[in-house]
Formats: C-alpha cells, structure tokens, sequence
C-alpha cells in the first residue's frame, strides 16, 4: 500500500519508526508537512493540493497531528475521508481527544470510569464543584494541555481557587478533578490499536513530583495488564472513535480509572520500555484495514428522505422484553438493528434470535416516523404554583 504519515515533525522517533517499519513491510510510506496541505474543493469530487499540485493517490493515511494545529489538521484528514482514504483515526476521533471536556463527556456517557470531575464558569460554582469531585486535594487541568503541562494539583481549597480564577482570567478553560492518592504518581499507559492492547507500560513520577509523564522525569516499566484494563483501555478508544490510541490509567482501589486518552500517542517511550514493535503493529493493522475507508454511518444512512439512525431503548414494561428480534416485528416497521448494547457489551449485527431483555439500547436504522412512536414521551415536570404579588391587580385609573 502507499501510506501518507500527516506530520511536522519527520525527524522525530515516533515518524521515523511508523515510516521505517512501513517501507520495511514492503509498502510506500511518505512523511507530509500537515500544514502543506491545500482542501480543494472546487471540482466535482473531494480532493486536495499538496505544495500547490495535486496530491498523487494514497491508500490510507496515518495522522500525527499536533494540538497546534488541531483545527486545520482534522480538516485535512476529513477531507481524506471525503476521498475514501483509510485513516485509523478519524478526524472527529481526534478532535474528542483533544478537548479534555469533550473526551471526559463522551466517555462518561458511556460508563467509563474516570477520577469525579467538574467544570465550571462562574467563581460562586468553584468551591461547590471541589466538594463535589471529593475535595482538596484536586487537580487542576487545562482544557487543552499536552504532556503534563497545564495540570496543577492544588492541596487547598482556597489554592484551588486562587488557581482557576487566574487562569479563567487569563481566558483558560480548566477542568477540577479528583486526585486519586492511591495512585501515588504512578499511571499506566495502554497502547490500543484496533481492539486489543499492543503494549503496556508503568510510568513513575521523579521524587516528589506527581506528573508521570517521561517529559517531567518519569521512570517508565512495561507492565502485563490484566483482562479488566484492556478491555477499559479498547473500549474507551472505541469510544472516542479511534483506533490507534494511548489511554491513560489510573490504577485506582476499585479498579482502572481513564485519565485521558491520546490521539497521537509518542512511541519512543513505549518502545524502549517493553522492547515491541509498536510501529509495526501499527502498520500491520491499517494494512488489514485499509479496503474500509471510515465512512459517517448517520451522513449516509440519512440522505434518505425519511429515513434516519436513531437508539431505543427497550424499557422494562415494554411489549419486547424477552421476544426476539423477529417475533418483535421491528422489520415489518421498516427498521433495522444495527447493534445491541447490552450494560457495557456491544452485540453487532444481531440475528433474528437474538432475545431482547429489559435496558437494552438498539441502534437503529429506519422510518423515522415508526421509530418516533416508539419512543415514550418525557415526563413533564410538575408546574410550580408562585405565590402572588404583594399587588395581584393592577392600579384602575
């Protein structure tokens, strides 16, 4: 295959060893300035300009884009997906990752566990939002650092504050989390390509220092993780829709808790430490991958008119508790199941014997009209009867 690796940086390790590993493979492998890239969108079909001529055909491309330029970078990797190019992460995966608020909404929609965490605006919110995540002491994140910077731990409540207002004066987005103590600066980073974990290492904070990272010092170790982390580390890059990914885990007492996870995880830590090929499984994998280019399910699935993708839930009292998919004559309603997800298990491309049980959550493509009437209403809250003015009538000339 002719693969693109999307970088600024060809010198560095981690584009060194994806392109070394690639053309050992036997495949084509370019490195190309992200920023070089020109969208064109003025012709018939998708397409793109690279140092003013038109960009040659590739098979897939391996995004490495930095958070400076995160906006353009996922432009030019969207347009790549316009043009049925292979990408193992795709551009709205790496635009969640990016955005600390986004990833931890998103993850938390989906049940992952992760350290409590609030965000907040107003400075009367702070202390509320602190004692809820558990109290001093927290750590405080910029929305969009890397590499450790832009996380504090504040060991005060009033520290925290006096922290968060200077940085929301300086027009910074931050986010308070709990500090988990029995981590004691240690976390685990999980290299996930496609639906397993690759490789694993331990990474110690130096001396007093509770950043982990290899850029502030850490030691790092490769680890064997058990069953329980790898399956929190695959799901949650799953998740945030990306397929090559570097999540970060903290081993709390009752079990992985995901700190952040990385779009453009650095190899050369990883590498050094569990002695893997990292690189090359990366290749190996997009290799296997590369006849499915990502496409939007909901963008195609919708320009049908009337028809849509949608999720239902089967409640308890509904009529489909225990029928199977056949016997609940969905498929007579015009609407088809993509998935089952069932608790934290997903079941794709369910067969009519599949039995339906009580909160299972039904991806759905179909007549939006027969699965809007499947949907119950919301319950309408209870008006609230105010007391009346001090003067109920008005003043008669």
């Amino acid at each position: 295959m002719k693969i693109a690796i999307l970088s600024r940086a060809p010198r560095s390790y981690s584009t060194q060893r994806l392109r070394a590993a690639a053309i050992e493979r036997g495949h084509v492998a370019k490195v190309l300035n992200t920023l070089r890239f020109a969208i064109d969108l003025s012709g018939d079909e998708p397409d793109l300009q690279f140092r003013g001529k038109r960009l040659s055909q590739y098979d897939a491309i391996l995004p490495r884009i930095g958070s400076s330029i995160t906006y353009y970078g996922t432009a030019v990797v969207r347009q790549f997906e316009q043009m049925d190019v292979y990408t193992p992460n795709t551009a709205n995966g790496i635009g969640n990752a990016r955005d600390k608020l986004r990833a931890n909404q998103i993850l938390s929609r989906h049940g992952i566990a992760m350290p409590p965490t609030a965000f907040v605006r107003n400075r009367a919110d702070v202390i509320p939002a602190i004692e809820r995540v558990g109290g001093a002491p927290v750590v405080v994140k910029l929305l969009e650092g890397t590499q450790g910077i832009g996380v504090i731990l504040a060991p005060e409540i009033k520290v925290a504050e006096a922290i968060i207002e200077t940085l929301q004066s300086a027009r910074q987005n931050v986010l308070i989390q709990h500090f988990v103590k029995e981590a004691r600066g240690r976390d685990v980073r999980a290299l996930v390509v496609g639906d397993r974990v690759v490789a694993a290492m331990r990474r110690t904070a130096k001396g007093e220092e509770f950043r982990s990272n290899v850029h502030r010092g850490g030691t790092v170790e490769a680890v064997q993780l058990d069953d329980e982390y790898q399956r929190t580390a695959v799901r949650a890059a799953q998740i945030m829709g990306l397929k090559v990914a570097g999540v970060d885990l903290l081993e709390g007492a009752d079990g992985p808790l995901v700190m952040e996870v990385n779009s453009s995880p650095g190899l050369e830590g990883i590498e050094t430490a569990t002695k893997l090929d990292v690189a090359g499984a990366i290749i190996d994998y997009i290799a296997n991958q590369v006849a499915f280019p990502q496409i939007d399910v909901r963008e195609r699935l919708a320009v049908s008119t009337g028809y849509g993708v949608a999720e239902l839930v089967v409640h308890g009292d509904a009529d489909l508790v225990g029928k199977t998919l056949t016997e609940s004559g969905l498929r007579e309603r015009d609407i088809t199941v993509l998935t089952v997800h069932r608790g934290t298990g997903v079941i794709p491309n369910p067969g009519g014997h599949h039995v339906l049980a009580a909160e299972d959550r039904l991806l759905c493509w179909g007549r939006l009209e027969e699965m809007r009437s499947m949907i119950p209403e919301r319950p309408k809250r209870r008006p609230r009867v105010k007391k009346l003015p001090k003067q109920p009538l008005p003043d008669t000339p």
